[in-house]
């Protein structure tokens, strides 16, 4: 069973940076893609960038420019850095463990609030 922790939320004013940590552990060769999704409040959850095994990676419109997701293989980590932050980044944080169908395992998630 893959298991994913994130980290690296927080307050951060607009205009700001952040970056989230996904540390992944345990079956990590079941593991197509790592993707990250965020939810906001009263709103679907929502993807918003994946990085492949093989280093491809797909970013949604909103955060084209504003977000880079990278890997540590090494360290079993991938990161979203997040730049330019707007308060419609505001939302719990997602990695989520993919295989050809899609996620199959969560973390917990973590809180980005974009404020002043």
């Amino acid at each position: 069973q893959v298991r994913l922790v994130e980290s690296g939320g927080g307050l951060v004013q607009p205009g700001g940076s952040l970056r989230l940590s996904c540390a992944v552990s345990g079956g990590i060769f079941d593991i197509d893609a790592i993707g990250w999704y965020r939810q906001a409040p009263g709103k679907q959850r929502e993807l918003v960038a994946s990085a492949t095994s093989g280093g491809s990676t797909n970013y949604a419109d909103s955060v084209k420019g504003r977000l880079t997701i990278s890997r540590d293989n090494a360290k079993n980590t991938v990161y979203m850095q997040m730049n330019s932050v707007k308060p419609e980044d505001t939302a719990v944080y997602y990695c989520s463990a993919e295989d050809a169908w899609g996620p199959f395992d969560w973390g917990q998630g973590t809180q980005v609030t974009v404020s002043s």
